[in-house]
């Protein structure tokens, strides 16, 4: 055999490998489609049955209310919230974490593989200590930081402590709100209206201010909105107003801190299960209603919001900023 020839047949040999190679994954997409058409149907809920339909029971407590006494209690996600990685590494500091969606982000969160820091008021604590329990059993390192977050000084101690304790922060989720129904705007008190915007506005701004030299570029700041920063309950004009401002911070603040890498989103929920609505987040007589006007005719739980806080919180959604994730059962906006 000449070396021409020998050359010639290890260049054709060298082709046919290579074909068969770039087939491989073609062959291997195949066997695959062919293994999951003849392996068991994936699992799908019904998103009108995936949780209670049934109406609320009328129900009070002081304000804030602990998520342990409600009835039902609301689904954190304690039992069905599977971690993938998406957050290894990460700290976490979330505002009003100790029940409602905050609590259902901490879980997430801790799962995802972060440590967390909970902010929450006093009060609280036997709510915040079950949280605390679940990010340990996690394998994540808990922050307990109970503060009145009305004032400027508690805000940035707050966010200091966070900082000291968890050796950095690169997610800060702004979510702590107060919220009262009035039927009539006669009924809303200087103090009430005040106390609004201390917790739900003023506590955004100053969180983040406090919080954002210690952001690394890569950083996430997420703000909870609602459906009522775009379609107003009539009884709660005092809350849906803020909504309305932290929405617009939201989009102020992501333009600004994309010159620092710094990502700033919001998530919008609808009706969702949480202390806020038996501590007087509801009308008088009125809790059976909650939710049931949706399209999907119930009220969310918390569980059903926390994935849109590890998306938005994982580096895989990179060029999402400025944005509003809204779950609101097929009602309202974004």
């Amino acid at each position: 055999m000449s070396n021409g020839e020998t050359s010639r047949r290890s260049i054709l040999g060298s082709a046919a490998i290579g074909l068969a190679a770039a087939a491989a994954p073609g062959m291997a997409r195949a066997q695959s489609t062919e293994t999951a058409a003849t392996g068991p149907a994936p699992s799908l809920r019904d998103p009108r049955n995936a949780y209670t339909r049934t109406p609320f029971p009328e129900q009070r407590q002081a304000w804030p209310a602990l998520a342990s006494k409600m009835t039902p209690r609301p689904d954190h996600g304690e039992q069905s919230y599977r971690g993938s990685g998406k957050l290894v590494g990460r700290k976490a500091l979330l505002t009003g974490g100790d029940s409602g969606i905050g609590r259902a982000a901490a879980i997430a969160f801790a799962r995802e593989g972060a440590d967390v820091a909970i902010n929450y008021y006093p009060s609280e604590e036997p709510d915040a200590r079950e949280v605390a329990d679940l990010i340990r059993q996690a394998g994540g390192k808990a922050v307990l930081l109970p503060a009145d977050i009305r004032t400027q000084k508690a805000c940035e101690d707050t966010v200091r402590k966070a900082i000291a304790q968890l050796g950095g922060l690169d997610i800060l989720v702004n979510n702590a709100a107060y919220q009262q129904s009035k039927a009539d705007i006669m009924e809303i008190s200087d103090e009430q209206f005040v106390r609004t915007y201390e917790t739900n506005v003023f506590h955004v701004f100053r969180f983040s201010k406090a919080a954002i030299p210690a952001m690394p570029p890569g950083s996430v700041i997420i703000n909870t909105i609602s459906q009522n920063a775009y379609d107003p309950n009539d009884d709660l004009i005092d809350y849906a107003s803020t909504k309305a401002a932290i929405q617009n911070l939201t989009r102020g603040m992501a333009k600004q801190l994309a010159k620092k890498g710094i990502r700033v989103n919001a998530v919008s929920p609808g009706p969702i299960w949480t202390p806020l609505q038996v501590a007087g987040g509801q009308l008088p007589g009125k809790m059976h209603e909650f939710g049931q006007d949706t399209p999907l005719g119930r009220a969310g739980q918390p569980s059903e919001l926390a994935i849109l806080f590890v998306a938005l919180a994982s580096g895989e959604a990179s060029y999402s900023t400025g944005t509003a994730v809204g779950a609101h059962g097929g009602a309202g906006f974004p």
